[in-house]
Formats: C-alpha cells, structure tokens, sequence
C-alpha cells in the first residue's frame, strides 16, 4: 500500500540497445513528476529486486533486456499481488542479431518464458520504420476517449500474443517483415496489430503500449553504423501519442496501490 502521506514508489527500468534511452528516461520522468506523491528509482535492467518488492508502480521502456528467472518471478509477482506495470515500446523483445558477413537477419527467441504471458505478448518482427495508421478499437474507453485515428512514424509491432487482451489500439498490417527470421511467417497472421491493449495477471494489471521509438546518431554502434547521421523521436512529437501516454502514466500512478 501506499507509504505515509500517500506516498507511492515507482520504478522506472529504462535501458538496452538500439534506442535513445536517455531521451525516453527524461520524457517520462517529466511525466512520472506531474504527480507529487510519487516518487521514482530509476535502473538500466531488473536488477532492481528489492525496489521491485516495495514498489507501487512499475514503468519500463527498453529493448533487448532479458530479465533472468529469478526477476521473471519477481515480475510476475508483483502484478499478481495487485500492481500496475506500464510496458512500453520494446519491453516484450529480445532480439539476437545474427553474426557473420553475409545480410543481417534477426532473431527473436522466445526467452522471456512465463512472462510473456504475464505482458500479453512476445515481440516477433517489425515492417520498415515509416509512417502509419493507428485506429482506436475502443473509442468508450477513457485511455482513448476522444482519440480519432492518427498517424504515426514508429516500429509497427508484430508480436506473439498470450492470453486474453483488452486491446483500445491497433493498427492493419500483413505484409512482410524483412530482415527478421520470422518476417514472413508473421506476415501470414492477418489479426490486427495490438498497439495498446490491457491485460489482467493475478489482481493487477499489465497496460503495455507498443509505441515510442526514438533513436540519437550514436545508437547503432553495436550493429557497425557509427553514426547514423540522424535523429529519431518517432512519435514522441505526435499529440495523441503524448496525450495517450499521459493517459496511461495517470492510469497507473491512480490505481489502488499493490498488497506489500
């Protein structure tokens, strides 16, 4: 529960590969910090058991970062005993490229385990990062009351689903996904593209928005490109996004805080 005053703990796991992660941490910082009472311990990964434990919330952005047994339990543990995790962008991914000279071609192996299905979803594949529709599934729900469809230049997420969502958002998608080991499979799965969706574990909840690409020059070094001479902030410019996220920060930060 809450600490004294109304107090409540947020942690804030904001790191891995091939993402601005810095500009990501301070934007939702600057939202985490609308809200007085709640104060926020910030980490790269999930080594971060013993904050986990006493946490209120949980908020995380990253991509690549695999949480080990012992944190895939503790994850799960906290929704189960009523916590609200806000997923973001790259939180279901894992992603190995592949090595060697010949054309580059990634791999998503499924090592999240449990977790999936405690998210809702495992990333797979994306199309090309360009420009596309986002359509509003559920136009009654407060998360997107008022939200007419938008446009958006992001990574358009196609992910192996897990158990029963509450989607509010989704975008139209089947072609291909070029440059994954399961491109094409995926692009076989006519389903709509979950891109904010909510999800039940326990007596929590799991609120994963698939949306928030942004890239700096220097993010692809591991991958060979020094520098890719551009900026990206994806839709960190986009106002539905924006109103969207706050939405989704206000709904954790506002929820009845978890058993300790």
């Amino acid at each position: 529960m809450a600490g004294p005053a109304g107090r409540l703990d947020a942690v804030l796991v904001c790191g891995g590969r091939w993402h601005d992660f810095d500009h990501a941490r301070l934007r939702l910082l600057e939202l985490l910090a609308e809200h007085p009472r709640v104060r926020t311990t910030v980490y790269q990964d999930y080594d971060c058991l013993a904050a986990l434990d006493r946490a209120d919330l949980l908020v995380t952005y990253t991509c690549d970062v695999r949480p080990r047994p012992a944190q895939r339990a503790a994850l799960a543990r906290f929704v189960e005993r009523g916590g609200r995790w806000l997923a973001l962008h790259g939180t279901n991914a894992v992603i190995e490229p592949s090595a060697g000279d010949g054309p580059r071609l990634f791999t998503t192996p499924r090592l999240l385990g449990d977790l999936a299905k405690v998210l809702g979803s495992q990333f797979v594949a994306h199309p090309p990062i360009e420009p596309y529709e986002v359509l509003v599934t559920r136009p009654d729900h407060p998360l997107v009351a008022g939200i007419e469809p938008f446009t958006v230049t992001d990574e358009l997420y196609v992910s192996e689903l897990h158990g029963e969502l509450e989607v509010l958002l989704h975008a139209e998608y089947t072609g291909p996904c070029r440059g994954f080991a399961e491109g094409d499979t995926a692009a076989l799965d006519r389903a709509p593209r979950p891109v904010l969706y909510l999800k039940r574990h326990g007596r929590g909840e799991v609120c994963y928005f698939t949306l928030g690409h942004c890239r700096g020059r220097y993010d692809m070094q591991d991958l060979g490109v020094d520098d890719t001479g551009r900026v990206d902030v994806g839709p960190w410019q986009s106002p539905e996004f924006l109103t969207v996220l706050r939405r989704c920060v206000e709904r954790t930060v506002g929820a009845r805080s978890p058993a300790r």
